[in-house]
């Protein structure tokens, strides 16, 4: 299915532009795969993937899920470059994650 008809980003409360769900995810369902170019610097759009040796890869956001925004009580988790529902999502609902224990926010 095409990314457009399953997410869509628009303006955000969180901060910014967020990903927002265009039609109803179940917990544990797949919701797309993040895209983009290998890279070694950190920035905005940066995807971080550790792989089993420990090893840090850093890809930088091409598609919608760039727009993501970090939430301490998130509804969607990265497993690799893939992202899941953690709990059922409905239409309209921002996608978010958690960045990380280190991410300071004021949420």
């Amino acid at each position: 299915m095409d990314l457009k008809r399953r997410l869509v980003a628009r303006p955000s409360a969180i901060h910014g532009r967020g990903l927002f769900a265009a039609r109803r995810f179940r917990r544990g369902a797949y919701i797309a795969t993040f895209e983009g170019r290998p890279t070694r610097q950190d920035g905005m759009h940066v995807l971080w993937l550790i792989d089993e040796d420990g090893t840090e890869t850093g890809i930088l956001g091409c598609n919608e899920l760039r727009y993501l925004n970090h939430s301490r009580d998130p509804n969607a988790e990265f497993r690799g470059a893939d992202l899941y529902a953690l709990r059922n999502i409905q239409p309209g609902q921002e996608v978010t994650f958690h960045y990380g224990d280190e991410w300071n926010d004021v949420e």
